[in-house]
């Protein structure tokens, strides 16, 4: 009976504490949902008061008279000016507005500043950006800048720098989230930003590591059958059309130094850590490579009569975008197109008498060498004397944790690397031509001011970095291409691993005039598209690193023959989506499987969907998800029996023309143990490939297993914020290989066509939008017409901008 009454009694205790329990998590729950809301409410509040005003008057100290700031119907300035200075003082100011925070963070990612601000996770990115010197070469940048580019850098500077102080109360949302405020602006950090450009194009030297394991461990006879230089299929800017027909032989490659392969080097891991830490500068995603198409057609083959010009750059997709478009006019000066925050003038576009476009040249533009180093500290320069290693100490501030302090040591070719690579006992120095600055390095004004080829030319001789492909079209009806660039000139050839000796010093750099240019060529036609732009017989080593060839081979193909083309036309190529090479694949894919000792139902199905192709590769087609998918097993299956996990190293521009030419030409030295034939090979290489997705191959979809998806890097990680604040998952057109060349990272970011019978019509857009505040009707309303192919008209003249001005905005002293 006690028994029984003490149960009793503790029975309605427990009821007690359980309802106790479930009582208070319901209410931590309430409670955090609470303040989960209550911080969403707060930052779109914050969000919504840092919108820019628009319309009215703003009074901005430094001003000598009024600047009318227009904007159209998709948020883009169309600034006018009485004079230079206010123009370019305007232009800070208008972009601040819409994207101070991501100059702020370009700088900072730039300098090596950013564990500061986001924490210990950023302490190794910084040591790297401390370590390559990149604030002391923006410093020299500066220090180096003529009178003119010195003026206009200190306009920016200020417009930006009264958009900061008028706004500490109202700052972007981003700066409240993270609970900072920017400093103010300086015109080296506009050289940090120009940096950070030249970074993401012109950064390889990791490569040269990669490679230098690749040899070490296959020897540089097997080595070269990985690494083409150039191909059959290539149509340099310069040279007459080639014939495409058929191919050849594949192109010998310059030899290797046979003494790299018994240097002691890291382990694939440290590698590959190298190649994470690097990465943040260049699109990583297998066969992504950063490219650009651009193209120029005379009048003689345009329905106007005019030159039309086209240019898609191919960068990493972010929120905000890479570029900012704008209009800028003062007496003297009138440019359109593209600008880069942080940086002033026009960068890519037009003016009243010419246009030009760009894509990535790929040159080679530094070099590593392997320092012979005594017991007193020193190492041996070219001419036999000993030098002592330079030391200077770097501090790295660190939000949420201590600072951390690095000794950077350089030598006379730069800065020593072997700090940044794990296990590396060599002492490694970098030398890249950004390091050397000459004077009056920037030629932005003098190009957004030519008129003609030769002012033209005359302001690109003075480009330095990155390396670039630049092509022209003039209102008299001109078309032309140059290669610029201060690019190395290296007389004993390139070295694509680490330099050890004195016999590949570099000897200055290739002669401007020595460059690759073409004025009005006889077929009307020019074109590049990243891969190899020397002609045949051309005396100067530039890159042995071209992209794939079959981007630019599809364009020419294309344009080729055609007469009466039109903006319309410049379009269609431009989200062009045939790729010969993925038809060839197909092809050769479905003879294996109907060839090899072994396959299966699916197989042979596989087979019948490959032979029908027609090589579009569109979001719907289950054969390019196929090819894609085969293409993708084939790396590791051809390489891990050779390389082991080294096989991941393999990085290689012409990576995929390299893989073209295995499968169609079945070396025997390369067919893997355990196959009889080639063709054994490439049906299991196919079915491994099948392992990756749906069972039933009527599932298949291209753009369902190669979407796009781009997030803020902020709000994107906010459970409420991420949809909104981004775009997709999508599914996504086009590879590596065609004209519209879209990876899950990477792609156009932006399309811009001038036919110069109407520039008023002359169309540029951008990924997403001019803004970076997602509660800007100018955040992301350009995503409709980038992803669904389209575009709109950014006009010119005045009554054009005025016809479709949505506000106006001035700015009084």
């Amino acid at each position: 009976m006690s028994l029984g009454r003490s149960v009793e009694v503790a029975e309605p205790r427990r009821h007690s504490v359980l309802a106790f329990t479930i009582g208070t998590i319901i209410l931590l729950a309430l409670a955090g949902a609470a303040a989960l809301y209550g911080g969403a409410l707060w930052l779109k509040h914050a969000m919504r008061e840092s919108l820019p005003q628009l319309d009215g008057e703003i009074h901005l100290p430094g001003l000598t008279a009024s600047v009318t700031v227009r904007r159209d119907h998709h948020g883009i300035p169309y600034i006018q000016a009485s004079n230079l200075d206010d123009l370019f003082m305007a232009q800070g100011y208008v972009t601040a507005q819409d994207r101070l925070w991501q100059m702020d963070m370009a700088r900072r990612f730039a300098a090596g500043n950013t564990a500061a601000i986001l924490g210990p996770a950023y302490v190794k990115h910084d040591r790297m950006q401390r370590t390559l010197l990149m604030r002391q070469t923006a410093e020299h940048i500066v220090a180096n800048l003529s009178e003119t580019n010195r003026r206009y850098f200190n306009d920016y500077t200020r417009g930006v720098n009264d958009y900061i102080n008028s706004h500490q109360d109202n700052l972007p949302a981003e700066f409240q989230l993270l609970m900072y405020k920017p400093r103010l602006w300086r015109p080296v950090d506009s050289a940090l930003v120009m940096m950070d450009m030249v970074q993401l194009l012109d950064q390889t030297w990791d490569i040269k590591l990669d490679r230098e394991r690749v040899v070490a461990s296959i020897g540089p006879t097997l080595a070269t059958q990985l690494y083409p230089v150039g191909s059959w299929r290539d149509h340099p800017p310069t040279q007459q059309p080639p014939n495409l027909s058929s191919p050849s032989s594949w192109v010998p490659l310059t030899p290797l130094d046979s003494s790299q392969s018994r240097l002691t080097q890291p382990s694939v891991n440290d590698l590959l850590q190298l190649r994470q830490l690097v990465e943040g500068f260049r699109i990583r995603c297998p066969g992504c490579i950063p490219g650009s198409n651009e193209w120029v057609v005379s009048g003689a083959h345009t329905t106007s009569g005019k030159p039309i010009l086209s240019n898609d750059m191919h960068l990493p997709y972010q929120i905000p975008g890479i570029w900012y478009e704008a209009s800028l006019e003062a007496p003297g000066f009138h440019a359109a197109g593209l600008s880069i925050p942080g940086i002033p003038f026009i960068i890519a576009g037009h003016n009243d008498y010419i246009a030009w476009g760009f894509t990535a040249m790929y040159a080679d533009m530094q070099d590593l060498y392997v320092e012979q180093t005594d017991a007193h500290g020193e190492y041996l320069a070219p001419d036999g004397s000993w030098h002592p290693i330079e030391h200077h100490r770097e501090t790295i501030h660190v939000r949420g944790g201590s600072d951390v302090t690095i000794d950077v040591e350089s030598t006379d070719h730069g800065p020593v690397v072997t700090p940044l690579i794990h296990h590396e006992s060599r002492t490694i120095s970098l030398r890249w031509s950004a390091y050397d600055v000459p004077e009056d390095n920037i030629p932005l004004f003098a190009l957004d001011t030519a008129s003609d080829w030769t002012s033209f030319r005359a302001a690109i001789s003075r480009w330095t970095s990155p390396s670039l492909n630049a092509v022209y079209a003039d209102d008299q009806g001109h078309i032309g291409y140059q290669a610029i660039g201060q690019i190395p000139n290296r007389p004993n050839g390139i070295m694509d691993v680490p330099i050890t000796g004195f016999n590949h010093e570099w000897h200055g750099y290739i002669p401007f005039d020595q460059l690759p240019s073409e004025l009005d060529p006889p077929n009307g036609i020019i074109a590049t598209a990243n891969s190899r732009i020397t002609p045949n017989g051309y005396p100067y080593p530039i890159s042995n690193d071209w992209a794939d060839p079959y981007r630019n081979e599809r364009i020419w193909k294309w344009l080729a023959g055609k007469n009466n083309l039109t903006p319309a036309d410049m379009l269609t190529l431009q989200t062009d989506v045939y790729s010969a090479v993925d038809q060839e694949l197909a092809q050769r894919f479905a003879y294996a499987i109907d060839h090899a000792s072994h396959t299966d139902r699916r197989l042979r199905e596989t087979a019948n969907i490959l032979r029908t192709w027609q090589g579009r590769v569109s979001v719907d087609s289950p054969a390019a998800a196929i090819v894609a998918a085969a293409k993708k097993a084939f790396w590791p299956m051809l390489l891990r029996p050779k390389l082991g996990d080294a096989w991941r190293l393999y990085h290689w521009s012409e990576k995929g023309f390299a893989q073209e030419q295995f499968i169609t030409n079945n070396p025997q030295g390369w067919l893997p143990p355990g196959y009889a034939t080639w063709d054994d090979f490439l049906a299991d290489v196919v079915k491994q490939g099948l392992s990756a997705g749906p069972l039933d191959l009527k599932h298949w979809r291209y753009g369902e297993a190669h979407p796009i998806h781009i997030g803020h890097p902020l709000y994107g990680h906010l459970p409420w914020f991420r949809r909104w604040t981004g775009v997709g998952p999508l599914p996504m057109p086009g590879d590596t290989t065609t004209v519209l060349q879209a990876g899950p990272t990477f792609g156009p970011s932006q399309r811009f066509t001038i036919d110069w019978a109407n520039p008023d019509a002359a169309t540029e857009n951008i990924v997403l939008g001019q803004s970076g505040d997602p509660l800007s009707p100018y955040y992301r309303d350009q995503w409709p017409y980038w992803y669904n192919g389209k575009t709109f008209a950014m006009p010119f003249s005045d009554a054009a901008v005025q016809s479709q001005t949505a506000h106006t905005l001035t700015l009084m002293p």
